[in-house]
């Protein structure tokens, strides 16, 4: 089996690490592959992708471009409108999403509840949709998006928008309004490694988080983010746990068979281990 994940920038990613271990763990002969691909070659890429791949996960930028290059989705992708995997076996040429589960799996994981919770929402991008997606199907009372560009960010979630009353729009110039709230999830790069030292929101809105914070970034282990809400007491996660949960079901859509939970839980001790040295 030949896959990959392509993305613009992947210095920073693990996903070939998890890949691997489940190849491993499973007896599969396959390999993994980082495709970093600049955004004016990115539409060639997808059209030829088939003759080259028997799957591909897609990250940032490129979660919403890869939707419109596959002509059959799954009923996720089109509800969340952003893919981050890709199938060409069997026939098939799938695009699917699996951010939704594995972020759903994440929150799981940590004990982390939603419904009837006001929830902040950091980020307008491919990854938010899904986290979007998820949030609202767990009946929240509030949902708070906070976006640097408000035009941009109201046209690239106009959809969620208009069937979702319960979702409002903040630009982060207005963060010290922001109202005192139950989860904060960060969605954005912003933190990522190399650019490590950033925090999307200042320390101050910390002391309005009740019970958690979320950064699905997972490299580094922990970001400013996390640093500056575990300073105001507040319990948080990074993105690894559902980076591997996202990232075992992208294998199951590619071998079309169910792999059980516990190998989730293996793959994500053992690099959370290897990570803490």
């Amino acid at each position: 089996m030949k896959v990959g994940l392509v993305g613009k920038v992947l210095g920073h990613s693990w996903s070939s690490k998890i890949h691997e271990a489940f190849f491993k763990e499973m007896g599969i002969t396959g390999s993994y592959e980082l495709i970093e691909v600049p955004q004016d070659k990115i539409d060639h890429f997808f059209a030829s992708a088939a003759q080259q791949f028997d799957g591909l996960n897609v990250t940032i930028p490129y979660k919403v471009k890869a939707l419109h290059h596959m002509p059959a989705m799954s009923q996720a992708a089109q509800k969340i409108g952003a893919a981050n995997t890709l199938v060409f076996t069997k026939g098939r040429k799938e695009a699917h999403n699996t951010d939704y589960l594995g972020f759903g799996r994440l929150l799981d994981h940590e004990g982390i509840h939603l419904s009837g919770k006001r929830i902040i929402i950091l980020g307008t991008g491919g990854a938010a949709r899904a986290v979007l997606q998820y949030v609202l199907d767990q009946a929240p009372k509030e949902i708070i998006i906070m976006a640097r560009n408000m035009e941009k960010g109201k046209r690239e979630l106009i959809d969620f928008l208009a069937r979702a009353p319960e979702v409002t729009m903040m630009d982060y110039d207005h963060q010290r309004d922001l109202p005192f709230h139950d989860t904060i999830i960060n969605t954005t790069p912003v933190g990522m490694s190399p650019h490590t030292g950033f925090s999307p929101v200042r320390p101050e809105v910390f002391a309005k988080t009740r019970e958690a914070a979320v950064d699905i970034v997972y490299n580094p282990t922990e970001t400013k983010f996390m640093h500056l809400a575990k300073r105001a007491g507040v319990p948080c996660c990074n993105g690894l746990y559902m980076l591997v949960a996202q990232a075992i079901a992208s294998e199951e859509i590619w071998m079309d068979q169910k792999v059980d939970r516990s190998i989730v839980e293996c793959i994500a001790a053992r690099l959370e281990e290897e990570l803490h040295g």
